[in-house]
């Protein structure tokens, strides 16, 4: 309904039954008065912004009904509404943009308020909305706590590049070139998260410096190697010893044998299996245990039936309660005993060795990649191996694991029939 409003035509107005009445004023264009069936009634104003959008602006209530059926007058009336519309039409013809400022300094107002937060404040939310989702968020959260240990009571905002940057080198210094790129890649995604989220004007993390450049590691144990691992092995007495064999034997992570659980072995069928949540690609996966691997299975067995008052279900603990820690421990033990003429190595390389090995004796890559649970078939797997092959070739996987085990201990070893296959 378009009309030149008056006072005597306002005054005479009733809200409708239902849904609302809108009513133009034809003297001042784009004013209008919006009634609600509620009892209520608002000015409202349109006006095109020069060069910009066309903005709805609310200019205050006229009216409203009490419960009691009686008109209460509003703070703005007739003529107050046209004085607010021709204000804002004024401006909108010098290009200003009340809802945009108003937008701007809503916005500043939530920076700075944002910015004033702790760091570990903002570092709780990230790690609640984004960490907990990460099956290493905890280990994640730690290093950048450890990290900003000094400035976790400060603003958010006060975070430099400098600040970020000096537990990076601190750690280079120690000579810890890797663990100091892990912190680096922890720090920065934390700051990209911050500043996305505007608890940072700037992203102060963009341009971190790596503490040196990686490469992609060649080092592959020969199988004398392996065999001099293996044997120098039984010099670490009855808990890292049968551990160390089972991780050489099995080349499974060392997070999963770590943590395998009396609940998880099936002797019966020589494997185990780790649910998706121990996985680090988040695949259930089941391993063969080859004759040697079930010997020191029922070590690791023996020796938990000899501990008093444990109950619990690791395979390979001191407290029953917990897996067994200190790997870094038991690898510099494990040197000294191999002595300063055999070539610097790490765990992981058991896995490439076995890889390698393997792939040179004839067992395919397929096969190789799911004793070692990859999450791919192949350097370039196709749609149909990413998706649809799910075969766990569980027997082709026993015979290469057994394969290994005579490699590596110098043994016979029969293959064992999985699943009712030979």
């Amino acid at each position: 309904m378009k009309l030149e409003l008056n006072e005597t035509y306002l005054k005479r107005l009733e809200p409708p039954e239902v849904g609302r009445l809108e009513i133009s004023d034809t003297k001042r264009a784009g004013l209008r008065l919006r009634v609600y069936s509620s009892g209520r009634a608002v000015w409202m104003y349109e006006k095109r912004i020069k060069g910009g959008a066309k903005r709805k602006h609310t200019l205050g209530v006229y009216c409203a009904w009490n419960a009691a059926g009686k008109r209460e007058s509003g703070p703005i009336g007739l003529s107050e509404a046209r004085r607010a519309a021709l204000d804002i039409e004024a401006e909108a013809a010098r290009g200003f943009d009340r809802v945009l400022d108003a937008e701007n300094a809503r916005r500043e107002e939530q920076k700075a308020a944002a910015s004033i937060q702790t760091v570990q404040n903002v570092l709780n939310t990230y790690a609640e909305l984004h960490l907990s989702n990460l099956k290493s968020g905890d280990e994640r959260k730690r290093q950048i706590t450890d990290a900003l240990t000094k400035h976790l009571d400060q603003p958010i905002g006060a975070l430099t590049r400098a600040s970020l940057q000096k537990p990076v080198d601190d750690k280079a210094k120690d000579g810890k070139l890797f663990m100091a790129n892990r912190i680096r890649a922890a720090l920065k995604h934390f700051t990209r998260w911050a500043w996305r989220r505007e608890y940072l004007e700037e992203d102060v993390g963009d341009r971190l410096e790596r503490a040196t450049k990686e490469r992609i590691r060649e080092r592959i144990l020969s199988l004398a190697e392996i065999r001099e691992i293996w044997a120098t092995s039984f010099e670490l007495g009855d808990l890292w010893g049968p551990l160390l064999r089972l991780l050489l034997l099995t080349v499974q992570r060392r997070s999963s044998v770590t943590g395998l659980r009396k609940s998880e072995l099936n002797l019966a069928n020589n494997r185990f299996k780790k649910a998706i949540s121990d996985e680090k690609n988040e695949r259930a996966h089941t391993t063969h245990l080859s004759q040697p691997a079930m010997i020191e299975v029922e070590h690791a067995l023996m020796r938990l039936d000899q501990m008093e008052g444990v109950k619990e279900d690791f395979l390979f603990s001191t407290t029953g309660r917990t897996p067994v820690s200190g790997w870094s421990k038991a690898k510099a033990r494990l040197d000294k005993l191999l002595g300063d003429e055999f070539e610097h190595w790490r765990f992981h390389d058991i896995r490439t060795a076995f890889a390698t090995h393997m792939a040179e004796r004839g067992i395919s890559e397929s096969v190789v990649d799911r004793v070692l649970n990859h999450a791919a078939t192949g350097s370039k797997p196709s749609a149909v191996a990413r998706v649809y092959n799910q075969a766990e070739l569980l027997v082709e996987r026993a015979v290469a694991l057994d394969k290994w085990a005579e490699l590596v201990t110098q043994e016979g070893a029969d293959v064992l029939a999985i699943g009712g296959r030979a």
